[in-house]
């Protein structure tokens, strides 16, 4: 039998800071979600300025990220390719601004983030992600 790591309320409690951070920092109004590696919402914050649709599209990222265990944007690269039929794949949200947590090689969650441009998504999941790495 393998063991892994998992995501702790302090791990969670810091992959937010650190995205509050640096959403902060840029001035990015964005909604942030935080999910395990079963893609189970653990933590969600819509920032001040954030559209409601945000967090649904944020929660579509962290869960493609998680259960996909690869940037979110990677499905987008697809779609963008002329796999279109990816856009029918259930529980893939293909937009850049997810990315996985990763731990002693193990993707144990995921950061969504949604609200800004996609790049600025990407830097702020990054930032959440990077805290425990």
């Amino acid at each position: 039998m393998k063991s892994k790591p998992t995501l702790e309320l302090k791990d969670v409690e810091a992959i937010m800071r650190a995205s509050v951070a640096e959403a902060t920092k840029n001035s990015f109004p964005v909604t942030i979600a935080i999910c395990d590696d079963g893609g189970h919402l653990l933590a969600l914050l819509r920032l001040d300025g954030s559209s409601s649709i945000s967090v649904d599209i944020a929660v579509g990222k962290a869960l493609t990220a998680a259960l996909g265990r690869r940037e979110s944007r990677l499905y987008e690269e697809m779609v963008n390719e002329g796999r279109t039929a990816f856009t029918t794949a259930r529980s893939v949200t293909a937009l850049e601004g997810g990315v996985p947590v990763v731990v002693s090689g193990h993707v144990v969650g995921a950061v969504g983030v949604s609200g800004a441009k996609s790049h600025e998504d990407a830097q702020v999941a990054k930032a959440g992600a990077l805290a425990i790495s």
